[in-house]
């Protein structure tokens, strides 16, 4: 087999080899080490490459599996780690300045647990600095670019990790959520993103433990690959109080499931949103392709109307409280967006920040109560296509005026605010040849069952396996 068609593969296909003896974790490694030479250099997707340890991990999968023993459900599967996660001996910058040259002594959980699960760790991925936005560029490591047209952006925060998947230089990585930055780089680049319930997966270590607005998650190409990936970083923590209970177990076996009957709220704009025309013609067949696989789909959307509020006063907060230290000794190498952020959470008042969390237990509520016979919501990843890599961030959809940096992202970040589990899978290209993503949310801690949905939908459009220009070119 050939390195490029080992590169190709799906994580499980690769874990089939490997368990069958077919192909040594080296090898895979070496096939992917190859891939990443010849097309990371066009789109800037792996910013850390640690050669020498990932060999030495290769390494130890292959004399496990000679003695008859398994590491994990990753034995010998390469991955990346975003730059927001801490790699222990390995640079983790956040890609500021400030830390440009920072080596932490300790794996983040997420990285701790797919070492532990057997996986091979090649390297960390690009990130805007300290995850603010959803374009990647940032000024220790530049621009990295979308793989289906290297002059449009691959969104983010998970940017790097999304364009590392598809263009299969990388079969599993992780990423992190707060506004849609595991979603939208997915739905950039058509892959898949998944935001777990709050505590799905433990952030650990982590000073913010009650407020699940931030999660760690898998991405992948594959919902089948997500499933198996969430059986190596999910469950509980003794570091995390507010972690779920259930066993990560819960995410292995098939996932194929009968959705006939079962009830889908589809908004193609979560109820009057501005969704560029491009969006909502890539999507306007959703609700049939719903229909095929047996749902009863209805046109309706949950109200929402309080979400950007809480987003940007407990977001503000979040960064106040990480990156206002940071404001007196080092504002002059901070962007003006996390300026602003920062600024605007020192700022605010207790009854600001009280009322937030009020509104998001209400709204919580009502999400679950809008989700009592309406099994999934199915809506947009995001608002607009893959834009210019030279644009920070939209400021117009369909001549609606936008406030902040932030708001574009809408369409995930609403979501984000009643901490239900929400995936971006493949469904759509523009006319332009960009990809476009649908999310679908579930009901609180049925992860699992989104998870059942997304594989469903996947099977019916096959967008996923349309490979990006960069790998042809």
């Amino acid at each position: 087999m050939t390195n490029e068609v080992l590169c190709d593969l799906t994580a499980i296909e690769m874990r089939s080899l490997l368990s069958a003896g077919d192909v040594s974790a080296r090898e895979l490694l070496d096939a992917h080490l190859t891939r990443i030479e010849r097309i990371n250099p066009r789109v800037n997707a792996i910013v850390t490459l640690v050669p020498d340890i990932a060999a030495e991990r290769a390494l130890q999968a292959d004399e496990a599996f000679a003695r008859g023993e398994s590491l994990g459900v990753l034995h010998g599967l390469p991955v990346v780690h975003k730059d927001l996660a801490d790699t222990a001996g390995v640079r983790t910058t956040l890609g500021s300045p400030i830390f440009k040259d920072r080596v932490p002594e300790h794996d983040d959980l997420i990285v701790e647990r797919q070492r532990e699960a057997g996986a091979v760790m090649v390297g960390k991925t690009n990130v805007p600095e300290f995850g603010a936005g959803s374009q990647t560029f940032n000024p220790v490591f530049g621009v990295t670019s979308n793989p289906y047209d290297t002059s449009v952006t691959c969104g983010g925060s998970s940017g790097g990790a999304a364009v590392a998947l598809a263009s299969r230089m990388i079969p599993l990585a992780d990423g992190s959520d707060l506004g849609g930055s595991l979603r939208n780089p997915a739905s950039f680049c058509n892959v898949v993103g998944f935001r777990p319930s709050g505590g799905r997966v433990p952030t650990v270590p982590n000073t913010q433990l009650w407020i699940p607005m931030a999660t760690t998650g898998p991405m992948a190409r594959t919902v089948s690959d997500i499933a198996l990936f969430m059986q190596a970083i999910a469950g509980p923590h003794r570091l995390a109080p507010s972690s779920n209970v259930e066993a990560p177990e819960i995410f292995a076996g098939s996932l194929e499931k009968d959705f006939r009957g079962v009830k889908v709220a589809w908004s193609p704009d979560l109820g009057g949103l501005p969704i560029d025309a491009a969006i909502r013609t890539a999507l306007a067949s959703v609700p049939d392709e719903l229909s095929d696989l047996g749902c009863e789909v209805v046109e309706t959307w949950p109200d929402l109307s309080d979400a950007p509020e809480i987003f940007q006063t407990l977001r503000a907060w979040m960064f106040a409280h990480r990156y206002g230290p940071l404001l007196e000794n080092h504002r002059e190498q901070l962007k003006e967006t996390v300026i602003w952020n920062a600024e605007k959470g020192l700022s605010m008042s207790m009854r600001d920040h009280a009322e937030a969390c009020s509104k998001q237990s209400t709204m919580f509520a009502r999400l679950q109560h809008f989700m009592g016979d309406i099994e999934f919501l199915a809506c947009p990843v995001t608002q607009v296509p893959p834009f210019s890599k030279d644009i920070e961030y939209i400021q117009e959809i369909e001549g609606v005026r936008l406030d902040t940096y932030i708001d574009w992202m809408r369409s995930c970040s609403d979501i984000t605010t009643t901490t239900h589990p929400a995936i971006s899978v493949p469904a759509a290209f523009t006319a332009d040849g960009l990809p476009v993503g649908l999310q679908l949310v579930g009901r609180s801690r049925e992860d699992r069952s989104v998870l059942e949905l997304a594989h469903a939908y996947e099977q019916v459009t096959r967008t996923a396996e349309r490979r990006p220009q960069v790998l042809d070119s």
